[in-house]
């Protein structure tokens, strides 16, 4: 038996608006400790995971294990419908992942649940020579200033500095940030403008977003939530400089 209660909807609408950009369906695992997914879009370009503890929601119960498949799209077409101030209940029932907002009136959606041949992806092992924060809205700033000219973008950090930058055929663009952290070596890679945008729809998860950089590595994005109890991160793999 699977039910848990959110008094705040906005957790899983910020995170599944920017799921939903990038993978048709998910296998949300849930066990004692709470919630969690793991994910690879088709084209092998971004992995998401997902986690929300048992310590975020206002009711909690999970006997067992559960495996909840669902259409990502559907998922975020049901939560798009909840208000501010509505309690968002989940169960799994006969086949279905049930969503109830209970607010001035009491709705309740009904998810069919999916068949999937796979279990979730592994998250790839990967050690990043560079770690630190930025504001999210400076990212979100970042994107809307470089697609001026470009559709990839090129991230750079070294030990003053943060800076997101293009080369386009009719301008170039850049932001630099002085992140004022502890940065021992220079790291700097290339990104579709598009996949970021799309992991940057998450934009109430959390304030500050946690970047992980290497020189021609897929870039690290971490989201947490200031209480602890939730975690949205992504990796992207790079472009090389020498593609068009």
């Amino acid at each position: 038996m699977f039910k848990a209660e959110l008094s705040d909807s906005s957790i899983l609408k910020t995170s599944f608006d920017a799921i939903s950009s990038i993978v048709d369906e998910v296998q949300i695992q849930t066990d004692s400790e709470g919630m969690r997914l793991d994910a690879l879009d088709r084209s092998h370009i971004t992995f998401v995971h997902l986690e929300l503890n048992v310590d975020l929601f206002d009711e909690y119960i999970c006997d067992e294990p559960e495996k909840i498949n669902i259409d990502t799209d559907e998922f975020m077409r049901v939560l798009k419908r909840s208000k501010s101030n509505d309690r968002v209940l989940m169960a799994v029932e006969e086949g279905n992942f049930v969503i109830t907002f209970d607010g001035e009136a009491t709705r309740t959606f009904k998810i069919r649940l999916i068949d999937i041949e796979y279990d979730n992806p592994a998250p790839p092992q990967l050690q990043h020579p560079t770690n630190f924060e930025v504001p999210f809205s400076l990212l979100k700033d970042s994107i809307n200033d470089i697609e001026i000219f470009s559709d990839k973008i090129r991230l750079q950090v070294d030990e003053e500095k943060f800076t997101a930058s293009a080369d386009g055929e009719f301008g170039d663009a850049s932001v630099e940030y002085i992140h004022g952290e502890e940065i021992d070596e220079v790291a700097k890679s290339s990104f579709s403008l598009d996949k970021i945008r799309e992991m940057l729809k998450a934009d109430k998860f959390s304030d500050v977003a946690e970047i992980s950089l290497g020189t021609d590595m897929p870039l690290g994005l971490s989201l947490k939530m200031v209480t602890g109890d939730g975690k949205l991160s992504f990796l992207l793999a790079p472009r090389l400089e020498t593609e068009d």
